[in-house]
């Protein structure tokens, strides 16, 4: 097992401070069924799962009558102790309790969220433990779990359980900035400023190539940014912001760009920066072959989101999962516009009802809860307690654009209220409500969200909302030697060779897809950036090895994707 520290990077990059104790590393794991003695039988490289190979095990899957016990000790400083100490873990799938130093600090439920326990009662100098109880019930419970399915295959994924995200350690003084909210409006070309903190003295600066262009003293503030430059994918211009109460400072940063809605004398399109804007993207299933829904490392989404810019797209539509809040920021960085989908539970999956009935144009009143199986109430509060926590993690994202409520009727359920409330609590993005079908009508969504995938491409006549294709294509090439399974495989359209998937490609972009955009068609999400398991229909490989297409191939055909 290599011992090297695995994500050594400030996890938070626009709240961002000097205190920081990285607790990712080889830490002591137990597997046993409930109730059965403890005994930790493994080593783990955190913050890989145990299901994964980069865990050092992957060799088993945790089953819902079964526990996970983490362990591990690290030494602390008296210069490291300040007011208040924090153990922040970014995702444990799915419901925990922590112990430190034999105390129990905190329980938490939600796989997908970042979570934090104050332990400054528990916390001491010199040698410390921490203990970490995990369950986690996959597809036989009702919480939001995306992908992941005990019985994978097909469209469903390995699961995983435990901690898969960067867990760490800071202290703070009394003082501290609890939380940043930014929100920039391009039209009176300033920005609004809201600390979170006890302190009474703040001062806030923004900085531009390293020099103050507006300072501020207050808690909630609204600066003017002189000669101010726009963010896009095509110039990615941030601006960093400093704030600083007597004893804590914190980094961020922040974007001037505006996501709107407007109509083009014809159609309704999405804008941005006031101005048509087509979003030309792929779908991101950000599963990685060797450690599942962990990154491998900071580096490798650097590279993917390098990749696939260099490609020419200029969206990704991040399906069913929320990232490391560092894959946010590279996005921020190099340019790339994202679309969040909220990562969906309810109860059993049946196929017939959400893959098979939508193409003979049934429909369902979503308040129904029976035909969509989200009868169960606690798994709906639970939903929309982390709609709320989503948004209030991500609303900084710079390049955050569409919230994605509910994905081809999985797990959906109210969606017209629920509309209203991503709404209510953020107002700065456009709300994709029903990607795919079981739409509620016109009155529903912003936005017309279709998946083609087998019909020919076309989108409707005279639909008033932005039209979208939120999902299509799904060409496939299967790669011998970097498949997961040389036996199964799945695809929309296999392709035999790399020539005929692109010339397919090619013949669906220029012959049916272009002449869509003239017929009011505002996005495109292809399906996909890479295979997953038996899924073929990547642009790169499950273990990101191998570029199915040419790169200057797809710059030209995505070149053309824009209005004109």
């Amino acid at each position: 097992m290599k011992l090297d520290i695995p994500f050594p990077e400030y996890p938070r990059p626009q709240l961002k401070r000097d205190s920081y104790i990285n607790l990712n590393g080889e830490w002591f794991l137990g597997h046993a069924k409930q109730g059965e003695h403890i005994e930790y039988q493994h080593k783990i490289l955190v913050p890989y799962s145990p299901e994964t190979k980069a865990s050092g095990l992957g060799n088993f899957i945790l089953q819902p009558n079964e526990v996970l016990f983490y362990k591990r000790e690290f030494e602390i400083t008296s210069d490291f102790i300040k007011d208040i100490t924090f153990l922040h873990f970014g995702a444990v799938d799915y419901s925990c309790i922590c112990y430190v130093n034999g105390k129990e600090v905190g329980f938490h439920q939600g796989g997908f969220l970042p979570f934090t326990f104050n332990i400054t009662k528990e916390i001491k100098i010199g040698k410390n433990e921490i203990r970490l109880t995990v369950t986690d019930p996959t597809d036989t419970g009702t919480q939001s779990r995306g992908k992941q399915k005990l019985k994978r295959g097909g469209i469903w994924y390995t699961p995983q359980s435990g901690i898969w995200q960067t867990v760490w350690l800071e202290s703070v003084t009394n003082d501290y900035v609890k939380k940043i909210k930014i929100t920039p409006n391009i039209d009176t070309k300033s920005v609004e400023i809201e600390i979170d903190t006890e302190s009474n003295s703040i001062l806030v600066q923004i900085l531009s190539n390293s020099e103050v262009i507006a300072e501020s003293t207050k808690r909630i503030s609204v600066m003017n940014i002189p000669d101010m430059e726009l963010w896009s994918p095509e110039n990615p211009k941030l601006y960093d912001v400093i704030v600083q109460t007597k004893s804590d400072k914190i980094e961020s940063y922040f974007g001037m760009r505006k996501f709107s809605i407007g109509y083009d004398g014809q159609y309704k399109r999405l804008y941005l920066n006031n101005k048509p804007y087509f979003h030309n993207g792929l779908l991101d299933q950000g599963y990685w072959s060797e450690s599942l829904l962990t990154p491998p490392d900071d580096e490798s989404m650097i590279k993917e989101i390098s990749l696939i810019k260099e490609m020419g797209f200029n969206t990704l539509r991040k399906h069913i999962k929320i990232e490391p809040l560092r894959w946010y920021y590279h996005c921020d960085r190099i340019g790339l516009l994202v679309w969040q989908d909220f990562v969906c539970g309810g109860g059993p999956f049946e196929t017939w009802k959400v893959a098979y009935l939508p193409f003979i144009g049934w429909k369902t009143d979503d308040t129904k809860y029976k035909f969509l199986n989200r009868t169960d109430e606690n798994g709906k509060r639970e939903f929309i307690k982390e709609i709320e926590e989503t948004i209030s993690l991500l609303y900084n994202s710079v390049s955050l654009s569409i919230w994605v409520l509910f994905n081809e009727g999985w797990g959906q359920f109210d969606s017209v209220s629920l509309t209203k409330k991503v709404k209510g609590l953020d107002n700065t993005r456009i709300v994709d409500s029903v990607s795919g079908w079981y739409d509620q009508g016109k009155n529903s969504s912003e936005l017309k969200s279709l998946h083609l995938y087998f019909q020919k491409l076309k989108v409707p006549k005279k639909e008033p909302r932005v039209i979208v294709l939120s999902e299509f294509g799904g060409y496939s090439l299967k790669t011998e030697g970097h498949v997961y399974d040389e036996k199964k495989i799945f695809g929309y359209k296999v392709l035999p060779t790399k020539e005929t998937l692109q010339w397919e490609y090619k013949k669906l972009i220029e012959t049916e897809l272009l002449p869509l955009i003239k017929q009011g068609l505002s996005a495109t999400i292809y399906t996909q950036v890479s295979d997953v398991e038996e899924e073929i229909n990547g642009l790169v490989t499950y273990d990101r090895k191998v570029i199915k297409f040419d790169i200057p191939f797809l710059k030209e055909l995505n070149a053309k994707l824009k209005y004109h």
